[in-house]
């Protein structure tokens, strides 16, 4: 069974740094596209960052560009997403995903496999 395991969440201040780590369990990292997508108290999820499978192409969405780095080490089997500026209004649920391939993380039947999700707070 696939397993999805967020973390590296937290509490930082606005203007502050975080860098989530997600790991894969009874599969390889190396089979998947992967993502981390958010999800705000009373708002809808939303896809931050993907990467592809051999991480040559990547998606950020345009509020996170030029202040999140999403990476992977597939030899690790590890999932990164650094984090940088943070606002407050990113305070979200942080979920990482796991998808057959990289059109899956905002179409098609979506990612395969999803984590618990880490807690982000970005503190005036």
């Amino acid at each position: 069974q696939v397993q999805v395991v967020e973390s590296g969440g937290g509490l930082v201040q606005a203007g502050g740094s975080l860098r989530l780590s997600c790991t894969v369990s009874g599969s390889t990292l190396a089979d998947y596209a992967m993502g981390w997508f958010r999800q705000a108290p009373g708002k809808e999820r939303e896809g931050v960052s993907y990467i592809s499978r051999g991480g040559v192409t990547k998606y950020y969405a345009d509020s996170v560009k030029g202040r999140f780095t999403i990476t992977r080490d597939n030899a690790k089997n590890t999932l990164y997403l650094q984090m940088n500026s943070l606002k407050p209004e990113e305070t979200a649920i942080y979920y990482c995903a796991a998808a057959s391939k990289f059109s899956n993380m905002n179409g098609g039947n979506g990612p395969s496999y999803w984590g618990q999700g880490t807690q982000v707070t970005v503190s005036t």
